[in-house]
């Protein structure tokens, strides 16, 4: 009996084994090929089947693809760009979301809740459907072509308000009252007791808004009309708008662009695993 119980075991964890590999694989295998195609040429990516271990490795590619088409080095402002814009929406996304989770976490006022499913409702309604009407208002303030214009429609975020106001419900009240029986303001407490104790949810918040802006590329194609004020997105599309598309070269620029988030994620990883266990500890 004990020996069929064992072999069951072992064979579902063997199961459990195999289908991680391949999910492992199915995940790892665009990053490779990515890396892999930064190294050849045009017409050995297009090459079928695919070789990949390439023959040679040309690394000219990659002083191809921070240099441009046209030799003006644009790909370094463009990564500049990337940065500023990523960088200050996962900013004023955690600072705003925090505060407003903050407040319907942990404040009881009248109309609370319609606040919070108004604030939902807004998570319904596609980017695609206010575009327009964002350009227009860009357009009317004269912000194209600048920071502003790139930063301000991002700032906060629903998904980030639903987040921290989530993580802080279970935030022990207990800490906020004796926070206030020892005379501490509101701003004092929540920024020395609530902003430390959330750094889980903070790092995962900053990360999700850098990479979405990062990689977005509709807003600033509309927003962004010159070669300085573009962003990474758009700057990998230009080689396919060349007569010649340099396959090798756009992907050198894809394996450029990623190292930023790889780094991101690898030194804030542990804050994720650290969310998870204490999440699951308040909610047992």
């Amino acid at each position: 009996m004990n020996t069929s119980k064992k072999t069951l075991v072992d064979a579902s964890t063997l199961i459990k084994v195999i289908l991680l590999l391949l999910l492992f694989c199915f995940t790892v295998m665009p990053l490779v090929f990515m890396l892999t195609a930064s190294l050849m040429t045009g017409k050995e990516i297009l090459q079928m089947p695919y070789k990949w271990i390439p023959d040679s490795f040309h690394y000219e590619n990659f002083i191809t693809a921070i240099r441009g088409n046209d030799n003006n080095y644009i790909y370094v402002r463009n990564i500049i760009n990337s940065f500023i814009v990523a960088a200050s929406v996962a900013l004023t996304t955690v600072l705003l979301a925090s505060i407003t989770g903050y407040g319907l976490a942990k404040f009881r006022f009248k109309g609370r809740t319609l606040i919070f499913m108004m604030i939902m409702a807004t998570m319904m309604i596609p980017f695609e459907a206010i575009m327009i009407p964002l350009y227009m208002i860009a357009t009317k303030l004269r912000i194209q072509n600048t920071y502003i214009g790139l930063i301000l429609p991002f700032m906060v975020s629903a998904f980030g308000i639903f987040m921290m106001r989530q993580y802080l419900i279970t935030f022990p009240n207990e800490f906020l009252d004796a926070a206030r029986v020892d005379g501490m303001s509101e701003v004092a407490i929540y920024t020395h007791i609530v902003l430390p104790n959330c750094a889980p949810v903070i790092a995962t918040l900053g990360i999700l808004s850098f990479r979405t802006q990062w990689d977005n590329l509709l807003w600033p194609l509309l927003i962004s009309q010159t070669d300085k004020m573009k962003t990474i997105p758009q700057y990998i599309t230009s080689f396919t708008a060349e007569r010649s598309t340099d396959e090798g070269a756009m992907m050198a620029a894809a394996v450029i662009a990623s190292i930023p988030m790889f780094v991101i994620f690898f030194t804030l990883s542990k804050y994720f695993i650290g969310g998870s266990v204490i999440y699951e500890s308040r909610k047992g």
